[in-house]
């Protein structure tokens, strides 16, 4: 086992939770000198939760890779290899053009995505985000590396405490975490949505994210207020 394999793994911890892949952000943040790292679980091409944040605003960052349905992470997921951002703000990068804008906006101006494996399939990616744009090490990239294999370990934690039915009082305490961790208000919402106005899934969380896009507020908060009926989203 590496240097780094070693610190991220005794930083973790025993614990396989959500705190767990927080403190593994952390530590990557620490052991490669980043600005913040967060890992991004995703199902079907779409950005579904994050299970792991370095700091409050690498949460604000895995939203906008919710929001705008673009970005490295994505493409980390679908070509199953990490992708390497040097400078969001390069005029020949042209993959994902509203993703930059709203992290060069947060002053981001490089990306390291790596994908997350579980039972074969590519489920989500660690992410690491420089303030400063230029190549990025390979002591970096190694890390996100790393990290991505030890992301499984909380991730299947999760699964296993959602999936208990020993104990029914832990087995709702997994419940909750894991509805935190996959945003389950955006599933409600967009079910709202597909009633409300007669559209499928897809359409409905594409009106969901334009409204969050458009105003700037949190995709969550959002979801909330259409569950509640405090914000009709009218059809277009």
């Amino acid at each position: 086992m590496s240097v780094i394999a070693r610190r991220l793994r005794t930083v973790m911890g025993e614990r396989r939770d959500q705190g767990a892949a927080n403190r593994l952000c952390r530590a990557c943040v620490e052991v490669s000198g980043v600005d913040a790292a967060s890992i991004s679980l995703m199902l079907n091409g779409t950005a579904i939760g994050t299970l792991g944040t370095s700091a409050v605003a690498a949460r604000t960052y895995d939203e906008v890779l919710f929001v705008c349905g673009e970005g490295p992470c994505l493409d980390a997921v679908r070509n199953g290899s990490p992708t390497v951002v040097p400078d969001l703000a390069d005029p020949t990068e042209t993959r994902w053009p509203a993703y930059a804008a709203e992290m060069l906006h947060r002053d981001i101006q490089a990306v390291c995505a790596v994908p997350i494996a579980l039972a074969g399939e590519y489920v989500g990616a660690v992410a690491l985000f420089r303030s400063t744009a230029g190549t990025w090490a390979a002591e970096q990239i190694a890390t996100a590396a790393i990290a991505a294999g030890l992301a499984e370990m909380p991730l299947l934690g999760l699964i296993e405490r959602a999936a208990a039915v020993d104990d029914p009082e832990p087995e709702a305490e997994a419940s909750n975490e894991l509805d935190t961790v996959i945003r389950a208000e955006i599933g409600q919402a967009t079910g709202v949505l597909m009633v409300r106005y007669g559209l499928d899934a897809s359409s409905a969380l594409v009106r969901l994210r334009a409204r969050a896009y458009s105003t700037g507020c949190n995709v969550v908060d959002l979801a909330l207020d259409v569950i509640e009926g405090r914000i009709r989203l009218n059809a277009d």
